[in-house]
C-alpha cells in the first residue's frame, strides 16, 4: 500500500463476502470533505445490501454508513468543517435539494437521494468522502467507536420513536443496536418499555432488563399490559400482526427497517380501533440534530464489540446469527 492508497472492504456481488482491497484515496470535490475514518458501525442494513435484498446498489461498493472520522481535506465551497474536526456521516448522503420533498422538510423521501455505503462508498475503509451538508459535528473527546452506532441505529431509532407519538407503553421488537439505544431515550422520557425478542433468546431479554425494560419475553408472548405503540426493528413481517394483537386502540406499529419480509394476512379486527401501521424511511438532518442534542443528556451509553477492519465479514456473520449484544464497530 502506498501513501496514495487505502485499505477497504468492498462488495463486488450480492451473496458474497466482502473482499479486502487497496483503493486510491478519494479526493474531495466541491462541497465534500475527506475523512480519515476512526470507526464505522456495522448495521443490519449492510446485511440486506450484501444479501441482495436492496435494489440497485452501486457495485462494487464499500459499505458502512455509521462513520466517525476526522476531516483531513475539504473541497471547494466547504465552510462548515475544518481540518482535524470530528464529524459523523449517516445513511442519507446526498439529496437534490429542490424537489417537493426536499423543499418541505422531507428530504428523506427525495427520489434522487443517494445513500452512504449503498450508492456512495462508505466507511468500511481507512478514508471516506462525504457531502458536508450531511455531516454532523460530534464530540471531540468521546470514544469514536461508542459514537458510531448513534449515526444509524440511534438516528433511525429516534425517528421511529418520534413516530410513536406520545405513547406511554412501548413494545420494542428485535433487541439489537437500535433498540438498546432507543430504550434508554424512551425511559429518559418517562415511558415504559416492553422488549420482544426471538423465541428463547434469554440473553437479549436479560440485556433489555439490565437497560431498564419493565418486561422482556418472546415475540409471540403477551406482555403484562397492552402496548400503546410498537417499534419493529427486526425485519420480520409476522411481527406486525403480533404487535397489533397486543396493542391498545389508537396505537401505532412503526416498521423501522429498510427491508422486511412479507407481512402475512391478518384479521381486520386487530387493526380496527384506529390502530395504524407506518414505515420509517431514512432520516432527515433535523432528526440528526435533535437526537445528537438529546443523546448526551440521557446520557446514551452504547454497548459495542470492536472488530478490526479486516474482520468485517466476521462482524457481519455474528450480527446475522444474533451473537452480538448492542452493536459491532469496525476500527480501521
Amino acid at each position: 500500500m502506498t501513501h496514495d492508497t487505502m485499505r477497504a472492504m468492498r462488495l463486488s456481488r450480492p451473496g458474497r463476502e466482502l473482499e479486502s482491497c487497496e483503493l486510491p484515496i478519494p479526493q474531495p470535490g466541491a462541497g465534500q470533505v475527506l475523512l480519515k475514518v476512526e470507526a464505522c458501525g456495522v448495521c443490519r442494513t449492510d446485511l440486506h445490501l450484501i444479501d441482495g435484498e436492496l435494489p440497485d446498489p452501486a457495485l462494487p461498493i464499500v459499505p458502512g454508513h455509521e462513520i466517525v472520522g476526522r476531516v483531513v481535506a475539504t473541497g471547494a465551497g466547504v465552510s462548515g468543517f475544518d481540518a482535524g474536526q470530528r464529524v459523523g456521516v449517516p445513511w442519507l448522503g446526498w439529496t437534490c435539494g429542490h424537489c417537493r420533498y426536499c423543499e418541505h422538510g422531507h428530504e428523506n423521501l427525495c427520489d434522487e437521494a443517494r445513500f452512504t455505503g449503498y450508492q456512495l462508498n462508505g466507511g468500511y475503509a481507512e478514508y471516506a468522502l462525504a457531502d458536508e451538508r450531511y455531516c454532523f459535528a460530534l464530540p471531540e473527546h468521546a470514544d469514536a467507536a461508542a459514537l458510531a452506532p448513534l449515526l444509524c441505529a440511534g438516528l433511525i431509532g429516534y425517528r421511529a420513536l418520534v413516530m410513536a407519538g406520545n405513547a406511554r407503553r412501548l413494545g420494542i421488537y428485535g433487541f439489537g443496536a437500535a433498540a438498546h439505544i432507543i430504550t434508554q431515550v424512551a425511559l429518559w422520557q418517562g415511558r415504559e418499555v416492553f422488549a420482544f425478542t426471538r423465541s428463547g433468546d434469554l440473553e437479549s431479554q436479560g440485556f433489555a432488563r439490565q437497560l431498564g425494560a419493565g418486561w422482556a419475553g418472546d415475540a409471540d408472548q403477551a406482555p403484562p399490559q397492552a402496548i400503546d405503540a410498537a417499534l419493529i426493528f427486526a425485519p420480520v413481517g409476522a411481527l406486525v400482526p403480533a404487535a397489533l394483537r397486543v396493542m391498545c386502540k389508537g396505537g401505532t406499529v412503526v416498521c423501522a427497517g429498510i427491508h422486511m419480509s412479507d407481512i402475512p394476512a391478518f384479521p381486520y379486527d386487530i387493526l380496527w380501533g384506529e390502530r395504524r401501521i407506518v414505515s420509517v424511511a431514512n432520516l432527515t438532518r433535523r432528526d440528526g440534530e435533535e437526537f445528537l442534542e438529546i443523546a448526551p443528556r440521557v446520557p446514551v451509553r452504547t454497548t459495542i464489540t470492536r472488530f478490526a477492519l479486516a474482520e468485517a465479514n466476521t462482524a457481519l456473520a455474528r450480527l446475522r446469527s444474533g451473537q452480538l449484544q448492542g452493536a459491532a464497530v469496525l476500527i480501521p
